[in-house]
């Protein structure tokens, strides 16, 4: 089971998303290629930005996701 869930993780990468406008997110697919672009960059070298005490690089990309170390742009930017 991920922890957190695939919505609370569309709800933080929407948090910032004015009332009225389209969210950045509308679907677990982006979740999921967001996280795996990052724990490839992990893999390359990247440093992380946050310390978790799995070191697997999928669960650091979530979590960096989840406290917003990261964001997901939309087409436009």
């Amino acid at each position: 089971m991920l922890h957190p869930s695939y919505s609370d993780l569309m709800k933080v990468v929407n948090s910032e998303v004015e009332p009225g406008e389209a969210p950045v997110v509308n679907s677990r697919y982006s979740i999921v290629m967001a996280t795996s672009k990052r724990a490839r960059q992990i893999i390359a070298g990247d440093e992380p930005l946050v310390n978790v005490k799995d070191s697997k690089p999928l669960s650091i990309a979530v979590e960096e996701l989840n406290q917003g170390k990261i964001k997901i742009l939309s087409d436009e930017e």
